[in-house]
């Protein structure tokens, strides 16, 4: 995502040392043992640790959801759910053989939870597309996408494809960990599959993983301190994505700006107030033009992303869809006009499910990522998804004259209903619910003065055939463009 779901993998390297000096082809000093430890990193590279140390690589194996749903996960499997979980959120506990499920967290050292330093840039294979399928190196150099990494006396470093942000293959190290397939052949996380069928994967044209979710300094300057350290391209550690914090962690309120900001390069869009004489309908279109995947990505089973939209009238509302009381949730919604973006999941008996391990199949919704720049190509517009409200105008319209339209696209990462569903279960304590943070990802505003004759969005809606004025976000953004009709679940609930 410029964008989306997701947070990605390391990439930045240089000397990380006690003492940091730099000694040319001597043996590296720091043991394995060193070297697992994040804060061996914070000698020399300060500032990449305090980064990593707020984002939610850092937050993978204490984040309170994830450890529900390990938790019930693992008992109404009876244990078969075994690694699946722990597996991405504390791989070096997996692999040095300190947890089995994901359990004993709580009593393991902490270099060994969470997304760590020595993971990422020890990875010298990716031998899958999903589920960690990555292979570590044992040689103990430290990994990234210097071609000249500067010589130091605590670790050896090396030049890997997989590290460098500008080459597609780097995509693959993040791919691995953010396409997710459960024990029942269902592909509950499919970031890495939407980014490989986007444009956005196509070099010269597209966009990385780490070139969206690790921000470049504006300037060069040198990423570690230590000396004969010269300057090169910064790049953030953050890894900021659409999940935050629900417990006390560090840098919580840089977290939270990162992944505003990240946000708030997602979508564009048009509303548009269709008329018949004093009856009118209204058209919203939605693209996730500035993400790299579909929008919501990630787990979007339990992502919870709406559009409300409400029209007034001389100050009068004359409708509204969307709009939900705080610290509600949305599926709760009676509503039949919702546009609400998420997966459902189904077990073997196409019966709905909540949890990722009873899933079989799922059914997804999401605004699909673009698949091509070009503007003479009509695939340019399959990400162009437009919504009715009422949602059958041809047959219902609203029975008044509008002159003002609000509509905001709201997000949830973790749906109210989800959090509810883990706590009923004894598995989530009820506080994490008052923590959630909703984001306004996008907002839009139509206003009368839309119908004056200058206003180059108007046209006739050929699928209703009434008289559209359009206000678009960016000015740009032409509501008049071909449109795929909005995708509206049909086996679940709203």
């Amino acid at each position: 995502m410029r964008g989306v779901g997701l947070v990605m993998l390391p990439v930045v390297l240089a000397a990380i040392a006690a003492g940091c000096t730099t000694k040319k082809d001597e043996p590296p000093l720091a043991t394995r043992e060193q070297l697992l430890d994040p804060k061996t990193c914070t000698k020399c590279h300060a500032d990449h640790y305090r980064e990593w140390s707020g984002s939610m690589h850092a937050y993978a194996s204490d984040d309170p959801v994830f450890r529900a749903m390990n938790k019930r996960g693992q008992r109404e499997t009876g244990g078969a759910l075994g690694k699946f979980c722990v597996n991405c959120h504390a791989p070096m506990a997996v692999r040095d053989g300190k947890t089995t499920d994901g359990l004993n967290l709580d009593a393991l050292d902490p270099k060994y939870k969470g997304i760590t330093c020595y993971f990422c840039h020890s990875i010298d294979n990716v031998d899958g597309a999903h589920n960690a399928s990555v292979r570590l190196s044992d040689d103990l150099v430290m990994r990234g996408e210097y071609a000249n990494p500067v010589a130091n006396d605590t670790h050896r470093a090396g030049y890997s494809v997989l590290h460098d942000r500008d080459q597609a293959d780097s995509a693959k190290l993040c791919g691995a960990c953010h396409d997710i397939t459960n024990d029942h052949g269902a592909n509950i996380e499919r970031t890495f599959a939407e980014w490989q069928a986007s444009v956005f994967s196509k070099l010269g044209g597209g966009d990385t993983c780490s070139q969206c979710h690790m921000n470049q300094s504006p300037a060069l300057r040198p990423i570690a301190d230590a000396p004969n350290v010269f300057s090169r391209e910064y790049h953030s550690h953050a890894f900021a994505g659409i999940d935050t914090a629900l417990t006390p962690f560090p840098e919580a309120d840089a977290q939270k700006q990162a992944v505003d900001d990240l946000l708030k390069t997602t979508l564009q869009g048009s509303v548009c107030v269709e008329a018949s004489g004093n009856n009118s309908a209204i058209a919203v279109v939605l693209d996730a033009a500035g993400d790299g995947h579909a929008f919501p990505s990630g787990s979007a089973q339990d992502r919870r992303v709406w559009v409300e939209v409400v029209a007034s009238n001389a100050g009068q509302v004359v409708f509204q869809s969307g709009v939900v009381p705080d610290k509600t949730s949305v599926t709760a919604l009676q509503d039949p006009n919702l546009w609400l973006l998420r997966d459902c999941m189904f077990d073997d008996q196409s019966k709905e499910v909540r949890m990722f391990w009873q899933a079989s199949s799922f059914e997804g919704n999401a605004l699909p990522a673009q698949v091509t720049f070009d503007p003479t190509d009509k695939a340019f517009f399959q990400s162009h998804i437009v919504q009715y409200y009422p949602r059958d105008p041809k047959n219902n319209l609203i029975r008044s004259a509008i002159d003002h339209v609000q509509v905001r696209v709201r997000l949830l990462p973790m749906g109210y209903d989800v959090i509810d569903d883990l706590v009923a279960s004894g598995d989530l304590d009820g506080a994490v619910r008052d923590k959630l943070q909703i984001h306004d990802v996008f907002s839009m505003e139509w206003t009368a003065d839309a119908v004056a004759p200058s206003n180059p969005n108007k046209f006739t809606d050929a699928d209703t055939a009434l008289t559209a004025y359009c206000a678009s976000n960016p000015a740009g953004f032409s509501g008049a463009a071909d449109k795929v009709p909005a995708v509206n679940h049909t086996k679940c609930a709203p």
